[in-house]
């Protein structure tokens, strides 16, 4: 059986860094180099204080510095790093297409044929290739076309190896995953390969919770777990607007369907909606790829959780606007989070972009405090929808340093992720700092609705 000695990681994003570093750690006798083109990225990963990481996320830090220098190495030399290693990692980023056929829908699979082709260039000998990208089903096919039109004698294996990772919990998850999932070629060579990165997760990870499939199997798995995680949160987010007009409480109702063990209590969380880089990526690919195939009500099915989720963030905006007597502008809105969730500093698809420009169309001043997200990234975030100029968007939308800041002369609060901070806050403050009548929407219902009642502040939560 094939025993790997050196690993690379071609992508040093969320995925590729955090995975690569926890392997690096349980796996000390492999040297792991995770390479990527963002010379800037790579000099923020080799950070000597390790105080600037290019991505938070709890735990991380310590791995890193437990590891690299080690065997674990952060470079910008791909070419090397690919002939040196026996396995290599796809870890690059997969975009839903903003252009030709599946536009909006479709995964954009360039960086991906990239990354094949200068696999293919430069191998000189055999390699087991790793997909770790979310990937469309039949994919592996795809890379496996372009690797076999390599130059040299090396010969391909190529596994699908999708991960499971929850942006804040990714180091927890790395170390007790509930499975790990490894597709490959059902034939001697693609068991052999499957089986030396089995060997690798075996480390650390129990062999029973290991699964090997075949790689079509592996791929649509990953886009089929996020599509029906994200099917129950549109599903308890529908049903909280139907609490907000029989006064039932959405929270009451999803502890009571989930206490039945068919159902469960998991992502029956009502909030203001899910965002992230998977969950409307991959449901997007999942609906193209259904209608690739000629079906079209499974498409139909799946397109509903997202039109569902985007209902729920433009109700939600709706409902500080209509609260605020139809009119914002000139009014401050304070903003607290603007990451998709807590303990990350990603926004990719975050609630509180969309919220927000829902809010500047109405000629809001937005301020903003989030504990990890910068004020050029929540910029950059509004550029991206060009709804408005930068310049607008800059005048229009600052971010302040705490949440006293924020508050101060504010007409309303908006809470659009769950920070622990925002969960702790001594509201009693409130009167003292925001404008009368205060208003307070709690986007994650993550507060005492009833003290901040009593303290005569007007709250609206999510189906409560």
């Amino acid at each position: 059986m094939t025993k790997i000695k050196n690993i690379c990681c071609i992508g040093a994003g969320y995925v590729g860094g955090p995975t690569m570093a926890v392997i690096a750690q349980k796996c000390p006798h492999i040297k792991v180099t995770v390479v990527d083109v963002n010379a800037e990225r790579i000099a923020a990963w080799n950070d000597s204080e390790l105080a600037n990481l290019p991505i938070y996320e709890p735990g991380l830090r310590e791995v890193v510095a437990e590891a690299r220098g080690r065997n674990l190495f952060f470079s910008t030399d791909v070419s090397a790093a690919i002939r040196d290693a026996e396995m290599i990692f796809m870890s690059v980023n997969t975009p839903t297409k903003t252009y030709g056929n599946g536009k909006g829908k479709a995964a954009d699979l360039k960086y991906i044929e990239l990354c094949a082709r200068q696999i293919a260039k430069e191998a000189t000998s055999d390699k087991i290739v790793v997909e770790k990208s979310t990937l469309p089903v039949r994919t592996a096919q795809a890379i496996k076309t372009i690797l076999s039109n390599n130059q040299t004698s090396a010969k391909f294996q190529v596994l699908s190896n999708p991960e499971f990772l929850a942006e804040g919990t990714a180091i927890e998850d790395l170390y007790s995953p509930d499975r790990v999932l490894i597709g490959g070629e059902q034939t001697p060579e693609g068991a052999e390969a499957m089986e030396a990165l089995t060997e690798i997760y075996a480390n650390w990870v129990p062999r029973e919770r290991i699964l090997q499939t075949n790689v079509w199997s592996s791929e649509l798995s990953k886009l089929v777990a996020n599509a029906f995680l994200a099917q129950r949160i549109s599903s308890i987010n529908s049903i909280s607007a139907l609490c907000e007009k029989t006064e039932a409480n959405v929270d009451e109702i999803a502890k009571a369907i989930g206490m039945d063990s068919r159902i469960g209590p998991k992502f029956l969380k009502a909030s203001v909606g899910f965002g992230g880089s998977c969950f409307q990526k991959d449901i997007l690919n999942l609906v193209y790829i259904a209608r690739t195939y000629g079906l079209d009500e499974v498409a139909d099915y799946w397109e509903q959780v997202i039109d569902l989720n985007d209902y729920q963030k433009r109700r939600f905006a709706q409902n500080i606007i209509s609260k605020l007597n139809n009119t914002l502008s000139g009014k401050k809105i304070a903003m607290l989070g603007w990451a998709f969730k807590k303990d990350t500093n990603d926004t990719r698809e975050s609630a509180a972009i969309y919220v927000a420009d829902h809010l500047l169309n109405e000629q809001a001043e937005i301020h903003v405090y989030d504990p990890k997200v910068s004020e050029s990234q929540i910029h950059k975030d509004l550029d991206y929808l060009q709804t408005r100029s930068p310049e607008e968007n800059r005048e229009m939308v600052q971010k302040v340093v705490d949440i006293e800041q924020a508050l101060a002369g504010a007409h309303a609060v908006a809470i659009l992720t769950e920070w622990d901070e925002f969960k702790t806050y001594d509201w009693a403050k409130l009167s003292a700092l925001m404008m009368k009548p205060a208003f307070v929407f709690d986007g994650r219902n993550i507060l005492d609705h009833e003290a901040l009642r009593a303290l005569g502040v007007n709250v609206y939560g999510i189906g409560r």
